[in-house]
């Protein structure tokens, strides 16, 4: 039998190639919409299809250079994503609007950010020292649409926006990273102390009432979202966040049954006392009736239009450009999916909901290989993150949970939502880096200490490590956490 080489291999020209298929693909569907509205190929095709190219191929480049190890198939999902919400958001564009430009400038300033995370971040583990210094900047970055001068206001009924100038941005996008961040860094270092055995109810052990503080206070940030900024997707965002990041830490399921009983109980709740959640509520059950369908705030409208489409599209749809997705509100972003569903179908649909599939099972498979507690929380908290967040769109689209507000990853317009997803996807590449890439497996001089900081490739010329004394190996004294 041939031997199998363990030396880890960066797999940078298979991300190339699949690169190149993702920018044909995004750019290829710019070219079907412009083939419609008779001005394929012109000046402001090339421009955009350029830019978009450029962008792509940089950050591949810095990925060469700063995480060569990285995940070969992330960024090219995303771009093919990417590209598509491009096109789509072009081809719904009305005479006068310039929604599809400000998307691309916003693609072009993700990606820049989410460049600049991996170039200045050289290992994800250095954010655990800012745990709390995240858990202050989510409560800032929560309060600031209620603080006067420069919230936005109420818009569609939320709180969530703030004015930067002549726009607007929603800091909870961002919020959700910082929470990530710090549920990672706490369920990681205090992971014995929740640990601790409680109560034993049949075969359940559930914890100590005591160590139920932190799914307490993030219960509690869940409705407090819900209650001040009237943003439901963002409160079921957030609480399921805490919730999937805990079980991990854990491998409890009596958490999992605590948290399903607190959003059960304050979902109940919210239904009575808080008329926003009603009215959703009953737009979803009531859809098809006629005085919930013409209702002006709350109504369901947008649902069955929506449903509609999708029905109109059948298997293969009618063809990029060729539908009428823009008879439903919002279609470019709280309705993205159905546009999609209409112009490229059931098939389409359905690629595109694979292609999320593989982009969080990556995530995942990030969080399994790196040898770190911290990482494996924090890329399975982000990861989760996204998948959450398309089945609560998804699902709110096809009609099988209530609408709420959340927007498509990477495809649906808003500037703060694309900018928030690619900063997940540069922590999700330097974790990916860090699992996938060698171990240093260096015997430590006498008295040095293990540095968890520092990732270095092995060097086969000096003597194997005892285990547990390399400056990375798994079994180093700061590493010792399994999940």
């Amino acid at each position: 039998m041939t031997p199998i080489d363990p030396t880890p291999r960066p797999r940078r020209n298979v991300e190339l190639v699949l690169l190149v298929l993702a920018l044909a693909v995004g750019i290829g569907a710019n070219a079907l919409v412009g083939v419609d509205q008779q001005k394929a190929f012109d000046t402001d095709f090339w421009f955009q299809s350029s830019l978009l190219a450029v962008a792509a191929l940089a950050f591949h480049i810095v990925l060469r250079i700063r995480a060569k190890y990285a995940d070969p198939v992330i960024l090219p999902l995303v771009v093919a994503l990417n590209g598509l919400g491009l096109a789509m958001i072009h081809r719904l564009d009305r005479v006068g609007e310039d929604t599809g430009n400000n998307q691309l400038r916003w693609t072009l300033v993700a990606m820049a950010v989410s460049i600049a995370v991996i170039w200045f971040l050289k290992d994800h583990r250095i954010l655990r020292r800012f745990t709390y210094i995240s858990l202050a900047a989510s409560a800032f970055l929560l309060i600031l649409p209620l603080v006067p001068g420069i919230t936005a206001g109420e818009i569609l009924g939320a709180r969530v926006w703030i004015k930067v100038g002549s726009m607007t941005f929603q800091p909870g996008e961002i919020a959700k990273i910082t929470l990530a961040i710090f549920f990672a860094g706490y369920l990681s270092s205090n992971r014995d102390l929740i640990l601790l055995a409680g109560r034993k109810v049949g075969p359940i052990q559930f914890p100590r009432f005591k160590d139920m503080g932190p799914m307490i206070a993030a219960w509690l940030v869940s409705i407090g979202v819900l209650i001040f900024q009237r943003d439901l997707g963002s409160s079921i965002l957030f609480f399921g966040l805490f919730l999937v990041m805990i079980y991990v830490a854990t491998s409890r399921i009596s958490w999992v049954i605590i948290g399903v009983g607190l959003i059960a109980a304050g979902g109940f709740v919210a239904s009575r006392v808080f008329s926003h959640v009603a009215l959703r509520i009953d737009g979803w059950i009531n859809a098809f009736t006629d005085e919930v369908y013409g209702r002006a705030f709350g109504g369901s409208l947008q649902i069955v239009e929506g449903l509609f489409g999708m029905a109109n599209g059948g298997l293969v749809g009618t063809g990029l450009g060729q539908g009428r997705p823009n008879l439903v509100p919002f279609a470019n972003s709280d309705m993205i999916i159905a546009s999609f569903g209409e112009e490229l179908g059931l098939i389409g649909l359905f690629a595109i909901v694979l292609m999320y599939l593989l982009l969080f099972t990556r995530g995942f498979r990030a969080a399994l290989g790196t040898r770190d507690a911290f990482g494996k929380l924090l890329a399975t908290g982000l990861s989760f993150a996204i998948a959450l967040q398309c089945f609560v769109v998804i699902g709110g689209v096809t009609r099988l949970i209530p609408l709420t507000g959340l927007t498509t990853p990477f495809l649906a317009a808003g500037g703060s939502s694309l900018l928030a997803n690619w900063i997940i996807v540069g922590l999700l590449l330097m974790i990916s880096h860090t699992a996938r890439g060698p171990v240093d497996t260096t015997p430590l001089a006498p008295g040095e200490e293990p540095d968890p900081q520092k990732v270095m490739p092995a060097m086969p010329s000096k003597p194997a490590a005892v285990p547990g004394t390399g400056r990375n190996s798994p079994d180093a004294p700061t590493e010792v956490v399994k999940l």
